[in-house]
């Protein structure tokens, strides 16, 4: 399933699809069907400029962002922190022997902040690899360098090194925190277009969690900015287009109990 996945987004990837429209078009200019590939250059086009000034993308991601508050109240008596992997490379950072942040590197930054916050606190890391050949480096490795540079040697922090997606963060995260992650009160850190499906899959594995979003790339405040930015518009789409569909495979899969959830829809989970 998890390699499915993998290939079913390389196929269906906004970006992906619109290099490939570019690339067929252009090569049908030099057969016979120049005219189906002049217009497939120019629908192309024409779908790159309109990404340019609409920022589809951002919309897209601001209803995922909006879905739960930011800097939400957490109780002093909590069981723990949870944050999940994706945003450093493993790879570069046991290559250099130095953390290598990647995009959404708040995950980490935040849960950091909230480790000397909640010095009683469980602290957990979710992150295994999520690549379909070279396994062998986890991101829960670099994660540890990245920590103990922080300041947390000291702090005994749980690494959950085999999960490969957000379902996986949730089941494999619980079987090393035990029945603690039922029976009391957790805190889960992640970015918030990402927080509607990691809440869902953690309440569907049967958590008691709270959202604490992070590594937002939208204000809040809905306005439309009126500029010229079609890869920036491409990749936002690109971006948006993930955690949508990631959303609705979740619910066919049953991994989430509600398509798009938010704290009202999980209130009663």
């Amino acid at each position: 399933m998890f390699a499915l996945s993998k290939i079913f987004w390389i196929v269906i990837n906004p970006v992906n699809i619109f290099v490939f429209f570019l690339l067929l078009g252009t090569f049908l200019l030099f057969t016979r069907y120049q005219r189906s590939g002049r217009r497939m250059l120019a629908g192309t086009v024409s779908v790159f400029v309109v990404l340019g000034f609409v920022p589809l993308g951002f919309w897209l991601t601001a209803n995922l962002e909006d879905r739960f508050p930011v800097n939400p109240p957490i109780p002093e008596d909590i069981a723990g922190i949870v944050t999940l992997g994706g945003t450093i490379n493993q790879y570069i950072t046991v290559a250099r022997g130095q953390p290598a942040l990647t995009q959404g590197g708040e995950r980490l930054t935040e849960f950091v902040h909230l480790a000397r916050r909640f010095p009683n606190a469980r602290l957990v890391f979710t992150g295994g690899s999520g690549a379909l050949i070279d396994t062998t480096v986890k991101e829960a490795d670099a994660a540890r360098v990245f920590f103990d540079q922080m300041g947390l040697a000291d702090r005994e922090i749980i690494y959950e090194n085999r999960a490969r997606n957000t379902y996986e963060n949730a089941l494999f995260a619980k079987e090393l925190v035990g029945d603690d992650a039922r029976a009391r009160r957790w805190v889960l850190i992640t970015s918030a277009a990402h927080m509607p499906r990691s809440m869902g899959s953690f309440k569907q594995a049967g958590w008691n969690i709270m959202a604490y979003p992070v590594d937002y790339v939208t204000d809040g405040r809905g306005g439309f900015e009126l500029q010229f930015r079609p890869i920036r518009g491409l990749a936002s789409l690109n971006t948006s287009m993930r955690e949508w569909i990631g959303l609705i495979v979740y619910r066919i899969l049953g991994r989430t109990p509600v398509i798009v959830p938010s704290p009202e829809s999980l209130s009663d989970n």
